[in-house]
């Protein structure tokens, strides 16, 4: 691809959308903010950020029209981003309202176990448990951003369902960063994270191109 990409960054009412837009600027994309289906016409990448809960984004998303634009895309194995409440909402349901999500990963999104203090807020270490191009440039155990309560629990109790890219203790180790083909998520914000965000977000733009 020689042009800059397009990253469509989907707005339901819940992310930091002024930061991702200059972020995936400055490292190399081009940004649609998608509030309808014809957004996603030209895209050559989704990302669903977000801060909230489970239950009203899912509302958010149904009275847009957008939840079955972006199960079809997840579907088609086109580069996806999920930042925050955005990977959440890939699992099946979430404990923090009882809601269902879009279930296009088995687990759920469950409070963050042992937690010294809620919401976890501030800047944390991210622990690769496998290696990644989305990683590639970066320290292992690199400081990222984090806002959040809750995290997804992929798979089973106890499983990773071959999904997960890394971990972050706060209390308990939680699932950070998930990986299934092109579809990508961090439970942290790479807008917020400096430098090593925004090589983050340069990768992810490099995954699209290269797609």
């Amino acid at each position: 691809m020689s042009r800059r990409p397009l990253i469509a960054v989907v707005d339901y009412g819940a992310g930091n959308l002024v930061s991702i837009d200059q972020a995936l600027t400055t490292v190399g994309a081009d940004v649609v903010i998608v509030r309808d289906v014809e957004g996603f016409r030209d895209a050559d990448a989704v990302i669903v950020p977000g801060v909230g809960a489970a239950a009203p984004a899912m509302a958010r998303l149904d009275r847009r029209g957008l939840t079955g634009p972006i199960r079809a895309w997840l579907d088609s194995g086109r580069p996806f981003l999920g930042i925050c409440l955005g990977l959440q909402l890939l699992f099946e349901g979430s404990d923090e309202d009882d809601a269902t999500t879009l279930g296009v990963l088995p687990g759920r999104t469950r409070r963050l176990e042992g937690a010294p203090t809620l919401p976890h807020i501030g800047w944390n270490q991210v622990e690769r448990t496998r290696d990644h191009p989305l990683f590639a440039g970066i320290d292992e155990g690199a400081d990222f951003y984090f806002v959040h309560s809750y995290a997804g629990a992929p798979g089973s109790p106890g499983a990773t369902d071959g999904v997960e890219l890394a971990r972050t203790t706060h209390g308990r180790s939680f699932t950070s960063a998930i990986e299934r083909g092109l579809l990508l998520g961090v439970q942290f914000h790479p807008e917020r994270s400096g430098p090593d965000g925004l090589r983050l977000l340069r990768n992810f733009v490099g995954l699209v191109r290269a797609a």
